[in-house]
Order: C-alpha cells, then sequence, then structure tokens
C-alpha cells in the first residue's frame, strides 16, 4: 500500500513542508530510514538523525525548525509520537481489513455469521456458533460448537476456542492461544490411579480484552471461567479452571493462575508470577515479577518475592541477602576473637 504525504497529513491534520506528492509505503526509524519509508521526530535526542535519513517522509512537532537544509518531506502536527501511533493504529486496520470467505472452509449450516466477515482457509466453525459483525477468523482456526464472538473481534491464525466459550466485543485472541480446555482435574481411585473430573463448564470472555499468543485458558469445573473487560494478558500465560481476572488487570508472560483463584481490578502482574489456587487478590495490586503468591493480597498491596511479600521489606531484605557472605564471615571472625578471649580468661 502506498500512501502520498497529502494523504497522511489529512488523516493526521498536519501541515507539510516539502512534496506533498511524496510515496511511501513502509514504516521506518528515523535512524534507520530508508527511500520510501515514513518515519517520525518527537525526542530532541534524535534531532540530528532528520538531516541524514533516508526516508520521503517525516513526521515532526510545529515546534521544530530545522537549522540546515533537510531532504526528507515534513509533516508538522501538535505531538508527532502521538500522530506516528495514530497513524500506526490506522495502517494496522488498514493492512488486517480483509473480508470474504477462503476456501476450503467448514461452517455448519447452524452457524449465524453478521455482515463484513472474514473466515481463513481450513477454518472450522461448528454447529450453533454466533458470530457478530466485523469478525475476522484467520486460516485454521477452530471455533467449537455453541460459541458466540461478539462484534469487530479478531481471531487470529491456529486459535482453538472450545465449545461453549463467549468471547465479547473487541478482543483481539493472537496466533496459538487455547480457549476452553479442560481443566486440571484429577481424583484418585481406590486404586490410586488418577481419573479425570468432567469438566462442564466455560470460559467468558468480556469486551476490549486482549489475549497474547500461546496462552490457554481453561474451562471451568463448573460454572464459568471469566476474564472481565479490558483485561490484557501476554504471551504464554496459563490460566486454569474457575479463575476470575477483574477488570484492566494487566498480566505479563509465563504467568501461572491455579484453579478458582479470583484477581480483583486494575491489578499488574509481572512475568514469571506463580499463584496458587483459591485464594483472593484485591484491586489495584502489584505483584513484582518471578513472585510465588501463595496467600490471598489485600487491595493495593505491592508485593515481590518468594513466597512473596511487601515490596519494601523485600528491597530492604535484598540488601542483607546479597551481603550475607561478608556477614558470615564478619560472623565467623568475631565468634572466633570471642573463643580467644575466653581462652585467655581462663
Amino acid at each position: 500500500m502506498k500512501f502520498t504525504a497529502k494523504q497522511i497529513a489529512d488523516i493526521l491534520e498536519g501541515e507539510i513542508e516539502g512534496n506533498p506528492e511524496a510515496e511511501v509505503s513502509k514504516l521506518s526509524k528515523i535512524e534507520e530510514g530508508t527511500e520510501g519509508s515514513l518515519t517520525f521526530l518527537s525526542n530532541p535526542k534524535y534531532n540530528p538523525y532528520i538531516y541524514t535519513t533516508k526516508a520521503t517522509v517525516a513526521i515532526v512537532n510545529k515546534s521544530f525548525v530545522p537549522e540546515k537544509e533537510i531532504k526528507v518531506t515534513l509533516i508538522k502536527v501538535e505531538n508527532a509520537y502521538k500522530s506516528f501511533s495514530r497513524l500506526l493504529e490506522f495502517y494496522n486496520e488498514v493492512k488486517n481489513n480483509k473480508t470474504g470467505r477462503e476456501n476450503p472452509n467448514f461452517i455448519a449450516e447452524s452457524a449465524v455469521i453478521g455482515d463484513n466477515e472474514y473466515v481463513g482457509a481450513y477454518a472450522y466453525i461448528g454447529e450453533n456458533v454466533v458470530i457478530g459483525n466485523n469478525v475476522k477468523i484467520y486460516p485454521s482456526s477452530y471455533i467449537g460448537d455453541n460459541v458466540v464472538i461478539g462484534d469487530n473481534t479478531v481471531i487470529f491464525a491456529g486459535v482453538k476456542i472450545y465449545s461453549e466459550t463467549v468471547i465479547g466485543k473487541n478482543c483481539k485472541i493472537h496466533s496459538g492461544v487455547v480457549v476452553g480446555s479442560d481443566g486440571f482435574g484429577f481424583a484418585p481411585d481406590e486404586n490410586g490411579e488418577y481419573k479425570a473430573v468432567p469438566q462442564i463448564g466455560n470460559v467468558i470472555i468480556e469486551d476490549n480484552v486482549d489475549i497474547g499468543a500461546s496462552s490457554t485458558i481453561d474451562r471451568a469445573t463448573l460454572g464459568s471461567t471469566i476474564i472481565r473487560k479490558g483485561v490484557k494478558l501476554d504471551n504464554q500465560i496459563q490460566i486454569a479452571h474457575n479463575v476470575e481476572i477483574g477488570k484492566n488487570t494487566v498480566i505479563a508472560s509465563q504467568t501461572g493462575i491455579a484453579g478458582s483463584t479470583k484477581i480483583g481490578e486494575n491489578c499488574m502482574i509481572g512475568g514469571q508470577v506463580g499463584i496458587v489456587g483459591h485464594i483472593t487478590i484485591g484491586n489495584n495490586v502489584k505483584i513484582q515479577a518471578q513472585s510465588g503468591i501463595g496467600k490471598s493480597l489485600k487491595d493495593g498491596e505491592v508485593v515481590q518475592g518468594t513466597p512473596a511479600f511487601g515490596y519494601s521489606d523485600y528491597s530492604k531484605s535484598y540488601v542483607y541477602f546479597k551481603n550475607l557472605p561478608k556477614l558470615a564471615s564478619t560472623v565467623n571472625r568475631i565468634e572466633k576473637e570471642l573463643n580467644a578471649q575466653k581462652i585467655n580468661n581462663e
């Protein structure tokens, strides 16, 4: 796709200095700009690159005044960083604006699909599925029976959504995600062999949720595993059966949450965090990376460590921990001196 400087300026309500017909077809960093690329300048630290970049068009702040001649066409806006971000969103929408149905695919006769849909090759859509308007289902995705998907949701390639799952509007589910697989429920029989406990619940994902690649969300044993509005999940996260995550909570990669734990609203959870089952984490909680959470946390707590405790106390304790060899050496020296004094006194 090619755009002229004038087309971009119209989108951003910017002013052009240079050639309004200059064409761009790709994006670049200002220091790595190549002919035909669009870049931006917002941080004064990068000002020298505006004179050497080979980019064709650059978005800059209106306050920017060149100190010498430049070759790049400028689009001047109030805030270059925000305008470039806005342009990225627009570019993404255009790039991903696929419609229609590719072949081969399987769509059950009982499935109901809204307007302006995209169904990629080798997609499978099961019985009684209900899909809203402007939904995009990329190739090799599986949508099980009785699934509901809201308007404007994007299911990227290779996603597997098991039966009975409910997904809201404006969600993004990235490649390799599995939603609705059985929870990890087993019980030993009289011979000590573990038998699977049927998992007959479902998963509910509310509006505006993003789920990163290769994450897994298990269906409930009974009831629902629930991901509330606005939750953002990174790649490779495991959410077990009957977990509930409150709205606008964000969770970084490789975190695992065990069954029936409830997490509140507006929480921030770092990467590689392990959270045990059947506990409650309050609202606005912050959990530092690589922490182990073994008990419930109250609203607003900030914790770190394994087992996790208050972040401030952890930081103070770590100062002592990293100095343990020196402290041990000091204790040993004092012990020897005391023993020597004791012998002399005898």
